[in-house]
């Protein structure tokens, strides 16, 4: 398992980017427009992992803006842990059979999300290629939210 990112939701992205970067020195080392999906994720790193997180090899901070505005409350700006398996199906499983719900299952194979205990989102992401589609996750409805 591998620690990916932290997600954290920005109104604005251009203030948010002054403060990450201008004032508190981070360095932006990727950037993923959706026009589809509404959204710019940025991806930001410490000056002493540049060079490692261009190579996606380190965590970086994900700020997310989502192009239709929305006020975030209740710590909604924050939004999830990541991490990348080797085998996706494997860690659900094992936390579905210990009682945690897989609120997003895998069904492609990717991705899923579940929560702490305390709530946290928690993203799991497949390392390398997508795994086939499988059961019982490829018709497994998505719960609650993530």
């Amino acid at each position: 398992m591998r620690y990916l990112h932290t997600m954290v939701r920005v109104k604005d992205l251009d203030a948010s980017l002054h403060f990450y970067t201008t004032l508190f020195g981070l360095t932006e080392v990727r950037r993923y427009e959706n026009e589809k999906g509404r959204f710019t994720l940025v991806f930001l790193a410490a000056s002493d992992d540049i060079e490692a997180a261009r190579a996606n090899s380190t965590p970086c901070l994900e700020l997310t803006y989502n192009w239709d505005t929305e006020d975030y409350t209740g710590g909604r700006n924050f939004g999830h842990l990541a991490y990348e398996v080797d085998d996706i199906y494997a860690i659900c499983q094992k936390l579905m059979d210990n009682g945690v719900i897989i609120n997003r299952p895998p069904r492609d194979g990717h991705m899923a999300f579940v929560r702490s205990p305390d709530g946290i989102s928690i993203e799991i992401l497949q390392k390398g290629a997508n795994l086939p589609a499988a059961e019982p996750w490829a018709s497994m409805p998505n719960t609650g939210a993530w």
